[in-house]
């Protein structure tokens, strides 16, 4: 299975490349593109547009090129465009422009940006054109040595009768299309083509010309939808070119969660659910781009019941992935910094009903979830489809599109923003000389829509809440030096583990010694970050501690004031009076209140004096003999000293004879 990247990757191949195939041509094309080798500075995918569309036409398909495709950003202090910049040129833009067509028109575009406005999104996609011209210029030259012959493909002409028999329906198809319910339409629609089968065409004719005659019924569906909208400006639900559908919006529709918001547009709605987690529960990417993870994941569910079928559910597919990354780059630009909001966010949109636009409905429906949760973010984000009808020189611009002018209209733009400007688009483009003058036209019908949906989704929730429900977990953030790291994680694990499992909180360690304490239960999480400071504390004098025996010596006994510092009770600080044993007073185990009194300064030693002594035991000093008083007790003491070494064996006879041999020693 290809990595998210990779299926974008070949989306973004793909939605250039298909609409230049010739009409008519319906063999398989399969084209392969395979990176190489990479310097880690450049993304390959834009030069893949080109590889593909060489490949093309060095094989001779019928095939509109050349095609290429660039990307543009803008450096964020000098405000010059660049082309195909590198990873680190990206990092100081706020604009990621991706566009892709031919020298004579723009047939994808692809955006994220820090709220550009609509002029200078304008005047990037006019730079990124004459970029692509000139791609487009070296590949002509390439193809030219190459010299490729022309092959010969068939390509199917259905026979003229059909279409004459067909559109004699025209009337019919126009009054069936009229219809603002999807499903009453489709019915309508298919009723009219089922009749047109059976009563235009005999069982032989039906059977030699299937797929003919479904196709000249399709283009007929698509001509009467066109021309309504061209000659009438009416719309196939009676909406006029820039009315927007009715709207139903609810912040906070799922009580448990941790954020959720129910956007619905016409028949199209979707439920966006937010939940909120530790940093460390970011999803780890393992591209051939050098990002290693990304905090704010967006996922998009396009079940099939949503269009009243029945289709088997497994993985996401491409559209699917798709449509959850733009939603994703959408709001990328207004969330929070980790330092103002220290979580791992993840939305998914699910879609509840679909009859177009609904990547645009996730857009606005992961906003609201995200203000319900307490997010907050920079500003809120709507969004909205564009579509268009080109008709020769005739042109119609089409807000917030329905399934049905997706799919006989001429271009799917869609465009995300808040009040100050653009933060993500996406079009594919099927009308052949689509200039930059109807784009900027595009971009502000769009800009209107944005604001009129945007204004009723604040109606509904004004800012993001004040608070996290009382389900989703409380972050408190932390700094302990970085040495510290290795006591509070413990030998394999173990004291983090033990800490997280006497509390119920998570944790998060950073290698700066930034620390995350995460719990649904604030008496949890305050526990959790208690038993982290206590082990990184460094005790100082002064400071009063209470703490169990955990050693004992001759000379004193050692207790803990920290989970990673003991200090010493001297034998002669634990009580009133002289005592003879340390365990005359005090036994392991037993708790006692100490006082920091001296800290050594070369190896960190702690001296400790214990608070409330209690007298010491009777019997617990060693019998001593009684002092004397004054000189005569100290000659007396001397004598005594002088019996003691007399009675040693031996001693007194040395003794006796030296004294009478020894001679004065001279003193110089």
């Amino acid at each position: 299975k290809p990595s998210d990247k990779g299926t974008l990757t070949a989306r973004m191949i793909d939605r250039p490349i298909r609409p230049g195939f010739a009409d008519g041509f319906k063999q398989e094309v399969h084209v392969v593109a395979t990176t190489l080798a990479c310097d880690g500075q450049n993304p390959p995918d834009c030069i893949c547009v080109g590889g593909a569309s060489a490949a093309l036409l060095c094989g001779g398909t019928p095939f509109d090129g050349p095609a290429a495709c660039v990307r543009i950003a803008r450096d964020k202090e000098t405000g010059e465009f660049i082309v195909n910049p590198t990873y680190a040129e990206q990092e100081n833009s706020d604009l990621e422009l991706t566009i892709a067509g031919t020298r004579d028109y723009i047939s994808m575009v692809e955006a994220g940006a820090d709220e550009v406005t609509e002029e200078d999104m304008l005047a990037a996609m006019e730079f990124g054109q004459e970029a692509i011209a000139a791609f487009c210029e070296k590949q002509a030259e390439f193809l030219a040595l190459v010299a490729p012959e022309p092959k010969e493909y068939p390509i199917h002409v259905a026979d003229p009768s059909i279409a004459e028999r067909v559109n004699a329906h025209f009337d019919e198809m126009s009054a069936a299309l009229k219809d603002a319910d999807k499903l009453s339409r489709m019915g309508k629609v298919e009723e009219l083509k089922a009749s047109i089968k059976e009563n235009d065409f005999s069982e032989e004719e039906r059977e030699m010309w299937r797929s003919d005659i479904a196709a000249a019924c399709k283009a007929l569906e698509k001509h009467a939808m066109r021309t309504m909208v061209i000659e009438t400006g009416e719309r196939a639900d009676g909406r006029s070119a820039t009315e927007i559908r009715p709207l139903y919006i609810r912040p906070g529709y799922l009580p448990r969660v941790h954020g959720s918001g129910l956007f619905q547009r016409g028949q199209t709605q979707a439920l966006s659910v937010c939940t909120l987690g530790l940093l460390n529960e970011a999803q780890r990417l393992d591209t051939i781009d050098p990002q290693e993870s990304k905090r704010y994941m967006h996922q998009y569910n396009f079940p099939p019941y949503c269009t009243g079928e029945v289709g088997r559910m497994g993985a996401p597919k491409r559209r699917e992935i798709g449509h959850g990354a733009l939603a994703e780059r959408a709001i990328l630009p207004i969330l929070p910094s980790e330092d103002e909001f220290p979580y791992a966010i993840r939305v998914v949109s699910e879609i509840l009903e679909s009859n177009g636009s609904s990547s645009m409905a996730s857009t606005c429906g992961s906003t609201l979830a995200l203000m319900d949760a307490g997010v907050p973010i920079k500003a809120p984000v709507s969004g909205i489809a564009m579509g268009l009808i080109k008709e020769g020189d005739d042109v119609v611009i089409l807000s917030d599109i329905q399934g049905l002018e997706d799919f006989l209209g001429d271009m799917d733009f869609k465009v995300t923003g808040t009040a100050n400007g653009i933060t993500a688009l996406q079009m594919d483009n099927k009308a052949k000389g689509l200039s930059t003058e109807i784009l900027g036209r595009a971009l502000q019908q769009a800009k209107e829509g944005r604001a009129h949906i945007l204004s009723a989704m604040l109606d509904e929730i004004s800012a993001p809440r004040e608070e996290l429900r009382d389900t989703a977990p409380r972050i408190e953030t932390i700094h302990i030096p970085v040495e510290k790291i290795r006591e509070v994680i413990g030998k394999g694990g173990e004291t983090i583990r033990g800490i997280q499992d006497s509390t119920g909180a998570s944790i998060d360690i950073q290698e700066d010694g930034t620390v995350h304490v995460a719990a649904v239960d604030q008496e949890a999480g305050r526990a959790a970050r208690a038993a982290i400071e206590a082990i990184v504390k460094e005790p100082e004098v002064g400071e009063v501690y209470e703490g169990p025996v955990v050693g004992i010596q001759s000379f004193g006994a050692f207790v803990k004031l920290t989970p990673s510092k003991d200090g010493l009770l001297h034998i002669s600080r634990m009580a009133n009076g002289r005592v003879g044993q340390v365990e005359d007073v005090l036994n392991m185990g037993d708790v006692v209140k100490v006082e920091v009194i001296e800290i050594d300064p070369k190896n960190g030693k702690i001296s400790l004096d214990r608070l409330d002594k209690p007298d010491a035991p009777e019997g617990s000093a060693p019998a001593r003999e009684p002092r004397g008083e004054g000189r005569e007790g100290r000659e007396n003491r001397g004598e005594g000293r002088r019996e003691r070494t007399d009675r040693r064996p031996g001693r007194a006879n040395r003794e006796a004879a030296n004294n009478e041999h020894r001679t004065p020693r001279r003193r110089h």
